[in-house]
């Protein structure tokens, strides 16, 4: 009798379904609620990419190779082959190539990396966004410290992390905002992002911070909840609050921008990512492209943690003992109100204010804009109060202290 053969099954067993950190999508509905005036300004849909949203959850467990790398040869005792002191990185950070002998390969690497000049890269286009960011002013500075900087404590994660470190808490919430005021400022500067220039090292020095707080913080950090401590998916998040989110700020508070300014700001923030360890995939050219991202953004966060109010509130109190610290802080609150809303506001444990902060600002704004500094010569006198303001907000932030930005390590 002939027995028949055995049947084979061929059909390929299912993939397994990726894995997220807990935080992934645990505040959707939240969210994509406050999501909804982006998508009114923008005219996008509510459509959710799935793929999309699958390479969001995937990019909380990715890092930064390259700077990862140098991070772990820091971080050897001293006398490993490969290590890099610490002294050696702010040398080769300064004074540029050749100023170590013997350079360890990580170092190298690390520069190699940063000193490369990516194909799309437009050095017109780049001139072009940093002047416009200074033609900003001091709405610029509105924006990144109330919309992008305080709206963004709305969400678990990051928030967390900054209260681990001690980022922007107590005593140190008035240097970290003047080093990052500092930051924003050096990037817009003329030829400030070339190699080696003020703007580019700042950047590059901010590159290697993330990679030491990752690497010091990774083994106590709860990963399975939030991912990795700086990943590429928080780095997207806020490379669109710098971009994107702070095109819509100011022309909220009635500045006008071209869509030839849009692209060049845009393209100003997507060099600055990529010498940041940004993926290429969150690097985009257009506001368009940006808003889409962060509208699943949104949809991919935790909602808010007691590190929210912490932070937003030490920022108020930080305000307060600036000149004019009253003033200061009663007008970042009226704006506040205007910016993220109430609900939003009261959530970060601010109070709510009337609006007066905007109304000023934008009736101001009429005037310097539409009516002062029309034309070629109108933009130049702007670009030169944008350098004034930044000028006063660096004195008012660091005081006596040096204009520098901390130590790495």
């Amino acid at each position: 009798m002939t027995t028949a053969p055995p049947v084979t099954d061929h059909t390929a067993a299912p993939e397994p379904a990726p894995r997220y950190p807990s935080r992934f999508r645990a505040g959707e509905q939240r969210g994509a609620r406050l999501g909804r005036p982006l998508r009114l300004i923008t005219g996008l849909h509510d459509d959710v990419d799935e793929d999309l949203m699958r390479r969001l959850g995937e990019s909380m467990w990715r890092g930064d190779d390259v700077a990862d790398a140098l991070a772990d040869a820091i971080r050897m005792r001293a006398g490993t082959p490969g290590r890099v002191p610490m002294a050696d990185f702010h040398t080769r950070l300064r004074e540029g190539p050749g100023s170590i002998p013997d350079e360890p390969e990580a170092l190298t690497s690390f520069f190699a990396a940063v000193e490369a000049t990516p194909d799309w890269l437009d050095l017109d286009l780049l001139a072009e966004g940093a002047r416009t960011m200074r033609r900003f002013g001091r709405n610029a500075a509105d924006v990144l410290l109330q919309l992008s900087l305080i709206g963004g404590y709305r969400f678990g994660g990051p928030t967390d992390l900054l209260v681990a470190t001690g980022g922007l808490t107590g005593d140190m919430t008035r240097r970290r905002l003047a080093e990052t005021q500092k930051w924003a400022v050096a990037i817009a500067q003329p030829d400030a992002m070339f190699p080696y220039a003020e703007g580019w090292r700042l950047t590059v020095h901010v590159r290697a911070m993330h990679a030491l707080v990752n690497r010091t913080f990774a083994p106590t950090w709860d990963v399975d909840r939030w991912g990795l401590p700086v990943n590429q998916t928080d780095q997207a998040a806020t490379l669109g609050l710098f971009d994107g989110v702070l095109l819509i700020g100011v022309r909220a508070l009635g500045v006008p921008v071209s869509a030839d300014e849009s692209r060049a700001v845009m393209h100003l923030w997507k060099y600055v990512g990529w010498l940041m360890g940004v993926a290429d995939e969150w690097l985009v050219d257009t506001e368009r492209e940006r808003h889409r991202i962060n509208l699943h953004v949104l949809r991919a966060q935790d909602t808010i943690t007691d590190a929210g109010p912490q932070l937003a509130q030490a920022i108020i109190e930080a305000l307060r003992d600036l000149p004019n610290g009253r003033f200061r802080a009663e007008r970042t609150l009226s704006m506040l109100t205007t910016f993220l809303g109430p609900t939003s506001t009261r959530e970060l444990g601010l109070p709510v204010r009337v609006p007066w902060g905007t109304a000023a600002t934008i009736a101001e704004n009429t005037v310097r804009y539409r009516v002062l500094n029309r034309g070629e010569r109108g933009r130049r006198r702007l670009e030169q109060w944008g350098d004034r303001v930044a000028d006063q907000l660096l004195r008012d932030y660091y005081g006596d202290a040096d204009q520098e930005l901390g130590a790495l390590g």
